[in-house]
């Protein structure tokens, strides 16, 4: 993921982690690392930190550190736990939304002159048709229209 889709899930990202184990900044960059959010910003990890700790969501204290300087340690609170869990109902209906619509792109992209993946050089390349209808303007399904209204809160 690049840097600017990283920085909108900041937020439930650093929650679940501290929410596993608390840690200080550094170790919280390793571990978005490992979760596959390598490209965060620092500047970016530690204004959310302190955003969250302003919110209540994080508390922190300095710990003495064998290795160095104290670092800030950081912790979640009640208040964190229960915006943690806020965030994973809103990405549970955000997950429910991409599945649709991958689910949509890969029937629509089989299709004999679909839109799928771009030619192969030395192929002649597909002329492009029109929407499939269900994806027209216009023509959502109550189920869809309802989705779309919940993620827009």
């Amino acid at each position: 993921m690049s840097g600017s889709d990283v920085r909108g899930l900041l937020h439930p990202f650093l929650l679940l982690l501290i929410c596993e184990r608390p840690g200080h900044g550094y170790d919280l960059i390793e571990r978005l690392a490992r979760l596959g959010a390598s490209d965060a910003e620092p500047g970016q990890v530690y204004r959310t930190l302190r955003s969250l700790e302003r919110a209540g969501h994080l508390a922190s204290a300095w710990v003495a550190s064998e290795a160095g300087p104290a670092r800030r340690r950081y912790e979640l609170t009640t208040g964190g736990m229960a915006e943690l869990q806020a965030w994973m109902r809103r990405l549970a209906e955000v997950r429910q939304l991409l599945e649709t619509c991958l689910t949509r792109w890969t029937r629509i992209s089989q299709e004999p002159g679909g839109h799928g993946p771009p030619a192969v050089p030395g192929e002649e390349p597909q002329p492009p048709r029109e929407p499939f209808p269900a994806v027209r303007e216009g023509s959502t399904t109550a189920w869809e229209e309802e989705s779309w209204a919940k993620i827009r809160r």
